[in-house]
């Protein structure tokens, strides 16, 4: 026969979990609710939330005045946040930008720095960890008081945060990214691709709250998919899905109109295909219709490309992030207007709510991630 007493442990355990869990996905609630969230007696509830007290983990509120007047005011309590942190890193092809969260996902810190495209991998790995340091100073905490840190790149990673390929950064194929950042910062280290994170933060904060299936389209210096399926980010048999740079000439072919436009407009400049678009888009806004009309064609071909994606995959919502996105409806009502025109069921199309901050916080969500699982793990 088990022991009971083994038995009454594991149970208080359970309840334990589900009391944390309750009141973790709640700004603020009574002991009442906490227990009926938690599918556990008021008691037991109240027992686990002293303990809860003690530990750090929960912390109660002053009672409302108000309720007062009714009678004695109910404690409410709420999950304590501060009790541990995670940092995100974002890296871009020109910057990177590190933010420290605690575990109620407040951002606490925010840290950016330039850094060259054709820097040195090992410089790069030490401008990210410094950059860590620095924002762990500005949050008042240590590096070593992380729970984790999530990471976000360009380039294919692998399932050990090696990056497999990257056609943005220079020297950065093959780096082992999660372990020499995990070497310099001594905290664990979690990497995923950028357009994946960025779609995940859009799920977790921006437009894409409350969408299950989610089409994630980042315009720029390159032209980047994240996919959304199932409320989980997609990442493919090898880790590539949303890897479009990787097409020949695919971004010549979507960027030929606007660069033809600025080199007949202004052709003693010498444009990148992204300076372009934006070169063009601002003529357009100043009422040039011929810079219009190559918008209009640059937006159009992106929608030419995405419904092979849209068509089989069905997905509710298509958000478009990236420095092209300030734009705004410049470059969606045309993606609008041939998705309507060619696919059964179009998704909505929307401009991110997130900017250039969508891959640092989607390494935040991702570290959190992993936070909450430790937590109700120890719980």
């Amino acid at each position: 026969m088990p022991r009971e007493s083994g038995d009454a442990s594991f149970l208080r355990r359970l309840n334990q979990v589900a009391v944390l869990r309750a009141l973790h996905a709640t700004e603020s609630a009574t002991l009442a609710e906490v227990a009926r969230a938690a599918r556990v007696s008021r008691a037991t509830t109240e027992a686990i939330m002293e303990t809860l007290l003690r530990e750090g983990q929960a912390e109660e509120f002053a009672p409302n005045a108000a309720e007062g007047l009714r009678g004695r005011p109910a404690r409410r309590f709420a999950f304590r946040g501060a009790v541990g942190h995670v940092a995100g890193v974002g890296i871009g092809a020109a910057r990177v930008t590190v933010m420290v969260a605690d575990l109620r996902g407040r951002i606490v810190a925010r840290e950016q720095v330039s850094v060259p495209t054709d820097l040195p991998s090992a410089r790069r790995l030490d401008a990210i960890g410094g950059l860590v340091e620095q924002a762990c100073t500005g949050a008042g905490i240590g590096v070593s008081a992380l729970t984790g840190v999530g990471v976000g790149t360009t380039g294919v990673i692998d399932g050990e945060g090696r990056v497999v390929k990257s056609v943005v950064l220079s020297d950065w194929t093959g780096v082992p990214l999660q372990a020499e950042l995990a070497r310099r910062l001594a905290v664990p280290v979690l990497v995923e691709n950028d357009m994946r994170l960025a779609v995940l933060a859009e799920h977790w904060r921006g437009a894409a709250r409350g969408r299950a299936d989610v089409m994630y389209l980042h315009t720029g210096s390159r032209i980047g998919l994240g996919l959304l399926l199932g409320g989980t980010p997609y990442r493919g048999s090898h880790a590539a899905a949303g890897e479009l740079g990787g097409h020949p000439n695919s971004r010549w072919r979507t960027f030929q109109h606007v660069m033809d436009y600025a080199m007949a407009v202004d052709p003693g400049e010498l444009r990148a295909p992204s300076q372009a678009a934006l070169f063009a888009l601002g003529r357009a806004r100043e009422g040039d219709a011929e810079a219009a009309r190559a918008v209009e064609s640059f937006a159009r071909s992106l929608a030419e490309a995405l419904v092979t994606l849209v068509t089989p995959l069905d997905p509710e919502l298509l958000v478009v992030g990236g420095s092209l996105a300030q734009a705004g409806e410049q470059l969606t009502d045309p993606i609008r207007a041939y998705l309507a025109d060619v696919c059964l069921y179009p998704p909505e199309v929307v401009v991110s709510e997130l900017g250039a901050d969508a891959v640092c916080l989607g390494a935040v969500r991702h570290a959190l991630n992993e936070a909450e699982r430790l937590l109700f793990a120890s719980a």
